[in-house]
């Protein structure tokens, strides 16, 4: 925004002074004419005043403008331009997803592994200043990609995952605590960790609410996520004549979870659909703002210099036109 502002504004109220000025002149003029008597002006009808006649108040309409600018001056005219600098600091954020066997039971479609990529691939689209790194976890974790600003590669990454790259099992507190590992280093003001299972923690060295408690030392928030249906579920089983689904019970250890949130002051959910599942990552997305700063910048630029010539060169043609065109004779 450009605008014209006045640093001692008050001064602005001495152009007053110009009316008494203007009164005093109109009077002075007046009565400043000599007269003569005349037995007929007809011999006058047709003549024009000249144009030093009609533009004999100049000299005074110039030295009017030149206080009007002096005054100005005194007031210190300046140009301001004024804007707003924002400064927007995403969150550090790993999201750790299960990639086990029963990942890839359909209650959700097509399956589970698949609609959980799904949804975070949105989420991450949506997440543009973040700083967010993949981990999978089934029998062992596995950092998929580190914290990245690079989402088209953390996409790229996210969509490769797929069941049978790590050993089966649900080891939850490894996939935390490798999680934990990509972030405790970090100084973004806020970190977050996403934990998305299925089941109930049943390999690795490392026990769930000790990831929880690590996590909490670092300042690090969990949301986790139990995936799937309540009841049964179809599910693939390795039988002789291959992979055959049957309905199995869906057992998420929701009590682990809920302590893991609670912990580090995060918050436990649970999808039983895909729409499910997506609202879920809505609701974390608006728990999660970003960081933004903004300040107000104004710069000031001095304008009385212009105005001082301008002044200058006015009071010049004044004295040349009174001492020239519009000399007079006592």
């Amino acid at each position: 925004m450009h605008n014209v502002e006045f640093l001692h504004s008050g001064y602005l109220w001495l152009s007053l002074i110009i009316i008494p000025l203007v009164i005093f002149y109109v009077l002075k003029s007046s009565k400043g004419h000599a007269s003569f008597k005349l037995a007929s002006t007809n011999a006058f009808k047709n003549t024009k005043p000249g144009w030093k006649v009609r533009l004999r108040h100049l000299p005074f309409v110039l030295r009017m403008i030149t206080i009007a600018l002096i005054i100005i001056i005194i007031a210190r005219p300046q140009s301001v331009n004024s804007w707003e600098e924002s400064e927007s600091q995403g969150i550090d954020m790993v999201m750790a997803l299960d990639v086990s066997g029963s990942m890839l039971a359909q209650d959700l479609q097509p399956n589970r592994l698949e609609a959980a990529k799904n949804v975070a691939s949105e989420f991450i689209t949506e997440r543009k200043n973040d700083n967010i790194g993949l981990v999978t976890f089934a029998g062992e974790s596995f950092t998929q990609c580190p914290l990245t600003t690079d989402h088209a590669v953390l996409l790229n990454l996210l969509n490769s995952v797929d069941f049978g790259v790590i050993e089966d099992g649900t080891a939850i507190g490894l996939g935390l605590a490798n999680s934990v590992n990509r972030l405790k280093e970090s100084e973004s003001k806020s970190k977050v960790v996403i934990l998305l299972t299925d089941g109930t923690n049943n390999s690795g060295q490392i026990a769930p609410l000790t990831a929880a408690d690590l996590a909490q030392s670092y300042g690090i928030r969990v949301y986790t996520i139990g995936v799937g249906t309540k009841g049964m579920a179809p599910t693939p089983v390795q039988t002789p004549f291959g992979i055959r689904y049957q309905n199995m019970e869906v057992s998420i250890d929701e009590e682990t979870l809920r302590n893991i949130a609670s912990i580090t002051n995060g918050k436990y959910f649970r999808a039983e659909n895909t729409e499910g599942l997506r609202e879920i990552y809505h609701e974390i997305d608006a728990m999660e703002k970003y960081l933004i700063n903004t300040q107000n910048v104004t710069r000031r630029q001095e304008l009385f210099v212009p105005i001082g010539f301008l002044v200058l060169l006015l009071m010049l043609l004044e004295l040349l036109l009174k001492r020239t065109v519009f000399r007079s004779i006592p």
